[in-house]
C-alpha cells in the first residue's frame, strides 16, 4: 500500500498544480461548463425517460414537436415560466421560495469536485478535466447530495396541506436509511483506495476496477442512489396514488421545474460518483486499452468513457422506472434498516480484514478471490440444505399476497343486522301486547309463529344504509 501511495504521488502533485495554476478565465469557463451539464442533461434525460418507457410499453411517446419529437424536453422548458404560479394562503412563504433552490444549487455544486478526465489542453493552457481538487473531495459529493433532499424536506412542510408534508416526511426518513447505506458502501472503496480524494480513487483502480474488486458495494450503493434520488420504485415522497403528487403538489410554474431538475442533476451526480467511485472514471474499458500503447486513456478521450459509463447508470434509472412496481413504505424502510446497513457493516469488517492480509504480503489477490468465491459457494448450498420453515399447526388469521389479514374461509355472515334484529324483536313485544289486550291466546301464538317465520324488509330509504 505505501508503494501504491508513493507511485500515485507525482501525479496528484501535478493534478493539483495544474488546477492551481489555471488563469481566472479558464476557472469561469469550466465553472459555467459545469454549471451547464446538469440542465442540459436534464433535457436529454426527460426525452429519454419518455421514450425509452414508450418503447418498453410498445408505444411512441413524445412524436409531435421537432423530429421524433426531440424537441419535446425544451417545449416543456420554455412553457414552464409562462406558467401561472399560484401560491397556498397557509404556506410560509420565505420557506416556500426557499426550499426549490436548496434543492437544485448542492448537486450543480456538487459536479466541481468530479474529475472528468486527464490532462488536457484548453486554449494554449495545460489543465485538469476537473474544477477542483479536494482532499475530502468524495465527501463533499456525499454531502451535496444530502443537502439537496432538505430542499423537499422544506417544500413538504411550508406548503401549509397535509399531502405535502406526508411527502416531506416520508424523504426526511428515506435521507436518513438510505444515506447510512451510501455512506458505508464508500468505506470500502476509501480503505482500497487510501484517500478521499477523487482523484486519487481513480487512480487507484489503474489495476482494477472496484465494482468486481468490492463488488457487494457497488450493489449496495447501486440499490442506494436509487432510493436518494427518490426514484422509481423508490418514489414514496411523490407517490401519486397515495399523496396526489407528494412534496411539491403546491408547487407551479419555474418552482416546480426547479423541483424537476433537481431530481435529474441528482441522477446526474449519482451517477457520475458511480463512475468514478467504481468503472475507474474516464480510464477505457479493457478491450481498448490494448490500442496503441493506452493512447485511448490520454487526451480527451477519457471524457467520452466517463459520459458513456455515467449514460449506462442513467438508463438503469428509466429501467427500474420502467420496470419494477413501486414498493410499499414498510418494504421500503425494511430493505434500507434490515438488509443493506447489516449487510454493508459486515462487508466493511471483511474487507478490512483482506486489506490487511494483503498488505502484510502473505496471500494474493487471487487467492483472496478463489478462497472468497468457494466461502459464498458454500455459505448458499448450506443455505438451500436448511430446512424449511413450518407454519404453526394452531388456528391462524388466514395471509394475502399483501401481507394482510383477510377473513377466515369458514366466516358465516349473519342473517340479519343488529338493525333488523331489534326490528324483528319490537315488532313481536308489539304484537304479544295486542294480543293481551285482547285477551286471544290463540291469536298471540298466530302471531309469535308469523314473526319467528318472516324476516322484516328493510329497504336504503327506511335504514342507514347497512343492509
Amino acid at each position: 500500500m505505501p508503494t501504491q501511495l508513493l507511485v500515485q504521488a507525482p501525479e496528484n502533485i501535478d493534478r493539483a498544480a495544474l488546477l492551481a495554476d489555471d488563469p481566472v478565465w479558464l476557472i469561469l469557463l469550466k465553472a459555467v461548463v459545469i454549471l451547464l451539464i446538469g440542465p442540459i442533461l436534464t433535457i436529454g434525460l426527460i426525452l429519454a425517460d419518455r421514450k425509452v418507457v414508450g418503447r418498453m410499453q410498445n408505444r411512441p411517446g413524445p412524436n409531435r414537436v421537432g423530429p421524433g419529437g426531440s424537441l419535446q424536453s425544451v417545449a416543456d422548458a420554455l412553457k414552464l415560466p409562462f406558467k401561472e404560479q399560484i401560491i397556498p394562503d397557509t404556506a410560509d412563504r420565505k420557506v416556500y421560495y426557499l426550499a426549490p433552490v436548496v434543492a437544485v444549487v448542492p448537486p450543480l455544486i456538487a459536479l466541481s469536485v468530479i474529475p472528468f478526465g486527464p490532462a488536457v489542453t484548453i486554449f494554449g493552457e495545460r489543465t485538469v478535466l476537473q474544477l477542483v481538487e479536494l482532499p475530502v473531495g468524495a465527501l463533499v459529493i456525499l454531502a451535496a447530495s444530502s443537502i439537496g433532499v432538505y430542499g423537499i424536506v422544506l417544500a413538504g412542510w411550508s406548503s401549509g396541506s397535509p399531502y405535502p408534508l406526508l411527502g416531506g416526511l416520508r424523504s426526511a426518513a428515506q435521507v436518513i436509511s438510505y444515506e447510512i447505506a451510501m455512506g458505508l458502501s464508500l468505506v470500502a472503496v476509501v480503505i482500497y483506495a487510501g484517500s478521499l480524494s477523487t482523484g486519487d480513487i481513480v487512480a487507484a483502480q489503474s489495476e482494477g476496477w472496484f465494482f468486481y474488486l468490492l463488488a457487494p458495494s457497488f450493489v449496495i450503493y447501486m440499490i442506494s442512489m436509487v432510493g436518494e434520488t427518490n426514484r422509481p420504485p423508490f418514489d414514496l415522497p411523490e407517490a401519486e396514488s397515495e399523496l396526489v403528487g407528494g412534496f411539491h403538489t403546491e408547487y407551479s410554474s419555474m418552482k416546480f421545474a426547479m423541483f424537476f431538475l433537481a431530481e435529474y442533476v441528482n441522477m446526474v451526480i449519482v451517477s457520475a460518483f458511480a463512475t468514478m467511485l467504481f468503472l475507474g472514471g474516464g480510464m477505457a474499458p479493457w478491450p481498448l486499452t490494448l490500442i496503441g500503447d493506452n493512447m485511448l486513456n490520454s487526451g480527451w478521450w477519457p471524457l467520452l468513457w466517463f459520459f458513456l459509463k455515467m449514460l449506462l447508470f442513467l438508463f438503469g434509472f428509466i429501467w427500474l422506472m420502467g420496470t419494477l412496481p413501486r414498493m410499499r413504505y414498510d418494504q421500503f424502510m425494511k430493505l434500507g434498516w434490515k438488509v443493506l446497513v447489516p449487510a454493508n457493516l459486515v462487508w466493511i469488517v471483511l474487507i478490512a480484514g483482506i486489506h490487511a492480509i494483503q498488505v502484510s504480503g502473505t496471500v494474493t489477490t487471487s487467492e483472496i478471490l478463489i478462497f472468497g468465491g468457494v466461502a459464498i459457494v458454500v455459505v448458499v448450498l448450506l443455505s438451500m440444505l436448511l430446512p424449511e420453515r413450518r407454519p404453526p399447526d394452531e388456528e391462524s388469521v388466514w395471509l394475502s399476497g399483501g401481507d394482510y389479514p383477510a377473513p377466515p374461509a369458514d366466516l358465516e355472515v349473519p342473517e340479519h343486522t343488529p338493525r333488523q334484529k331489534a326490528a324483528l324483536k319490537a315488532a313481536a313485544k308489539a304484537q304479544r301486547r295486542k294480543a293481551l289486550a285482547e285477551g286471544n291466546d290463540s291469536a298471540r301464538e298466530d302471531s309469535d309463529r308469523s314473526v319467528s317465520s318472516e324476516a322484516v324488509p328493510v329497504s336504503k330509504e327506511g335504514s342507514d344504509g347497512n343492509v
